[in-house]
């Protein structure tokens, strides 16, 4: 039986910061995400890790997100790549992004798949076959990354893994196409089926829903109890991917970084909640009230 987060564990777990610590401390996320069509997606993921600790985010990204994100995120260090199909990053920037220092990959928010095109697909598919492996530190493979993972996987092909350790975080439809199973049958047990998968490829899954399930490959798993149905749109997720990569470059192992994200995530869409509705609320409403909750902790 999954434990319920607690908003004791997360202190606990997220440290002050010390004194004597520099922006190397608190680690570097690369955040490979956005295209032509999904621009938001890629500041959103930027914020959120910005929001979390992370000591340097630097975006790679295609030039119409770059410049939305110098003019937004003015601390965001930015990678430009290279347009490929339907306007999301070719893989012809992979070299050049390979180059880049970081401690943690962020891979995919906003890159686009079949909505755009086959070929954007299949660029996207040749992003993570190829970045992630190659990839010294940890990652969070998320949104349309995930759904090039099905696609590998359904091609009878691995799961690609950095040489650190790797979440996913897919909602129910991003599972059912990793798995092939039916949202049904997930919903019919989803801490079960979270706590297979996240064995069987050796991964963390961070299985989003009403109160989200954390699995790890030794067989702990967590119920997040914060968030409600303001939540329910687009962009959420891709704050989240940008606080547990956060998470991850503070060092945080990949469980309790999830566990932490998914549970301030919740707890802060709640405060934003009680300000804007649940119909009002915005994803980026989520981050002034993160903030909040990290002074009110000396964090």
């Amino acid at each position: 039986m999954a434990v319920e987060i607690t908003e004791d564990f997360v202190w606990q777990v997220i440290p002050p910061r010390p004194r004597e610590s520099h922006k190397g401390t608190f680690g570097t996320v690369l955040a490979v995400a956005g295209s032509a069509s999904y621009r938001g997606a890629a500041l959103l993921a930027a914020e959120g890790a910005l929001r979390t600790g992370a000591g340097i985010v630097t975006l790679a990204s295609v030039e119409p997100v770059l410049a939305a994100a110098a003019a937004r995120l003015p601390e965001c260090c930015l990678c430009p790549c290279a347009a490929g199909a339907d306007g999301g990053i070719s893989p012809e920037s992979i070299p050049f992004i390979q180059r880049q220092k970081a401690t943690v990959l962020l891979l995919g928010p906003g890159l686009g798949g079949t909505a755009q095109s086959a070929a954007r697909a299949a660029e996207t598919r040749v992003l993570v076959q190829r970045l992630l492996p190659s990839f010294a530190g940890s990652a969070v493979l998320d949104a349309d990354g995930l759904n090039a993972a099905a696609q590998l996987l359904a091609e009878g092909k691995a799961l690609p893994h950095p040489m650190g350790e790797l979440i996913l975080t897919p909602h129910p439809g991003e599972m059912a196409r990793l798995t092939g199973l039916s949202v049904a049958e997930l919903s019919a047990d989803r801490e079960k089926i979270a706590r297979q998968y996240a064995k069987k490829w050796n991964v963390v899954v961070v299985l989003k829903g009403s109160r989200t399930i954390v699995a790890a490959p030794d067989g702990r798993a967590c119920v997040n109890p914060t968030g409600n149905p303001g939540l329910a749109r687009g962009g959420s997720g891709d704050v989240l991917a940008g606080m547990t990569a956060a998470l991850l470059a503070c060092r945080l192992p990949a469980f309790e970084a999830a566990s932490c994200a998914v549970y301030l995530h919740g707890a802060a869409a709640d405060r934003a909640a009680a300000l804007c509705g649940e119909y009002g609320m915005l994803p980026h409403d989520i981050l002034p009230q993160l903030g909040r909750m990290f002074a009110e902790n000396q964090r």
